[in-house]
């Protein structure tokens, strides 16, 4: 597509509340100007006609693609479970961006996801970050890696202390974690040195997150082990770390804020299928905003469905939460979760184009997403009609 002029665009200042009036332009996949008139001769002029325009939502904790839908077992590719440790395992190399999962994203305003391995193992590997526009995944890529996974609590005894293969206990879980560290740096000091012969794909994989590169992404639900997470973290002199899920982050917000981690919170809308979920509630995310972390809402999808990411906002503004901290929620703290705020999660000059308009308040269940613009392209149309008159190449 050439140049898109977007007039008349209600836009939100995530800090006041308060709104205002703009058009924005989208050249080459970003957006190059905000005013309030933009005169330009863009061959596709688009007339929002004063409905309301946010950045794209960011989902910084999901398995896209890689848990497919509507396909049975042969779909699952979050589990590599013949090891409890994998640090090799690239979540890249099992997403299908052909999933049905893309187009609830694109219709629901997610425009980009962070998507990877599951939580059976004590180190199930990197995620990556991408665009939900697309069909070659590699061009969809805007971050890979994105993180470290990490888990912690019941899903690795779960999946081996059944056969009696470690992890069966927390501690194991620990100690196959602090293991696996523990080689890597003695590995680090022998490639330093020059005395390496063999390279461990494993070991070099972990590299960059003892070297402070890539981000430990640990999956805790219980206090306790949140705690255990940081410990492991504070050992290793791990300074970029995100709790994943978070479900009882509330009852030690104060050590969370001291330590200065993000929670990646969520999903919400699970039932309490197991113990450590017990105290989920749509209030946590209240709590754990107030307290000054910083918190981005998740699916974990499709444990919670990837169209279900505003409904869990909405939920937490039915318990409490401002109703700009939970926008912020899904945009800018998402963003700056997965360290590329310089490009999404804002209505900014210089970011890329990914722009949703909805038919109405989108604090309102009843609104919907009627378009979604991906890197300046529009990816999600609710009608043909909106497009009448624009020049398509």
């Amino acid at each position: 597509m050439k140049d898109l002029l977007l007039k008349n665009c209600i836009m939100l200042n995530l800090e006041d509340g308060s709104s205002f009036k703009k058009d924005i332009l989208i050249q080459g996949g970003r957006i190059t100007k905000i005013s309030e008139t933009i005169l330009h001769e863009a061959l596709n002029i688009l007339d929002i006609e004063e409905k309301y325009v946010l950045p794209g939502f960011i989902d910084c904790h999901t398995h896209l693609g890689i848990i497919e839908e509507a396909t049975g077992k042969i779909g699952v590719d979050n589990n590599e479970t013949s090891d409890p440790i994998t640090p090799h395992l690239r979540g890249i190399d099992a997403i299908n961006p052909l999933d049905i999962s893309f187009a609830d994203a694109l219709k629901s305003g997610v425009t980009t996801v962070m998507s990877g391995p599951g939580s059976d193992n004590a180190v199930g590997g990197q995620s990556v970050l991408i665009k939900t526009h697309g069909t070659i995944i590699d061009k969809m890529v805007l971050k890979n890696p994105v993180g470290m996974k990490v888990a912690f609590g019941e899903n690795p005894l779960a999946a081996y202390g059944q056969s009696s293969k470690c992890p069966v206990t927390r501690m194991g879980t620990a100690g196959l974690i602090r293991e696996l560290f523990m080689k890597t740096q003695d590995y680090m000091v022998k490639k330093e040195e020059g005395k390496l012969w063999e390279r461990d794909i494993k070991l070099e994989a972990i590299i960059p997150v003892l070297s402070g590169e890539l981000p430990l992404r640990a999956h805790a639900h219980r206090a306790d082990d949140i705690i255990t997470a940081i410990r492991i973290a504070d050992e290793f002199n791990i300074k970029k770390l995100v709790i994943e899920h978070g479900t009882e982050a509330h009852l030690i917000k104060e050590y969370i804020k001291e330590k200065g981690f993000p929670v990646a919170f969520g999903p919400m809308l699970s039932p309490r299928i197991k113990m450590e979920l017990r105290r989920r509630n749509y209030s946590s995310a209240l709590e754990l905003v107030e307290a000054g972390i910083k918190v981005a809402l998740i699916t974990d999808h499709p444990f919670n469905s990837i169209d279900q990411l505003r409904t869990v906002a909405l939920l937490a503004i039915s318990a409490g939460l401002k109703p700009m901290d939970a926008i912020k929620a899904l945009t800018i703290n998402p963003s700056e979760i997965v360290e590329c705020q310089d490009r999404i999660g804002q209505l900014r000059e210089g970011y890329d184009a990914d722009i949703i308009v909805f038919d109405g308040n989108p604090f309102d269940l009843n609104s919907k997403v009627i378009l979604t613009i991906v890197n300046g392209n529009i990816a999600y149309s609710e009608s043909k009609e909106l497009f009448k008159d624009l020049k398509i190449e």
